[in-house]
């Protein structure tokens, strides 16, 4: 049982790490290419369906734990994502613009993620916690994109009065 504990927890950490590398690679891969609105609301609308697994009795947990989760999404971890994303328009496209201070945030945000994760695994399950954090991904990255599409529509309606 400790020796599944240990994996589960390697796995958890190790499924942060690569998840967090992914969202810098692509955030600064994306930076290269113009935007448009399908690229800012397709990840909360792709991440959705991750509420499926609250379908499996092993990952459930109390309501009020869901929404303090998600709370602390939209609170503390959105507002920094919001600060480091602007757009900026080139030959009337618009672009996101690059951010060194992103890179920084997200390596934070995981740092304490995993901080957190170590915390919370004394109290409660390995999936219960992965439910946890994946609320609380989802209350990071709704707000976050709900901006990035306010300011991506403001700078649209700008260039269209040119």
């Amino acid at each position: 049982m400790a020796g599944s504990l240990f994996s589960m927890h390697g796995l958890s950490i190790l499924a942060t790490i690569l998840g967090g590398s992914a969202v810098i690679f692509l955030r600064l891969r994306g930076t290269n290419k113009p935007t448009n609105m399908k690229k800012i609301i397709m990840p909360p609308i792709g991440m959705v369906s991750g509420f499926l697994m609250f379908v499996v009795p092993e990952f459930r947990v109390p309501l009020t734990w869901a929404l303090a989760s998600f709370l602390v999404g939209v609170i503390l971890f959105s507002y920094p994502l919001i600060l480091t994303s602007r757009f900026e328009q080139k030959n009337e496209l618009i672009y996101l613009k690059r951010s060194n201070m992103f890179i920084f945030v997200i390596v934070g945000l995981l740092v304490l993620r995993v901080i957190l994760h170590d915390v919370l695994e004394k109290y409660i399950t390995v999936p219960q916690s992965a439910g946890l954090f994946f609320i609380l991904a989802f209350g990071m990255l709704l707000p976050w994109r709900i901006a990035m599409l306010m300011q991506y529509r403001k700078l649209q309606h700008a260039n269209v009065r040119i």
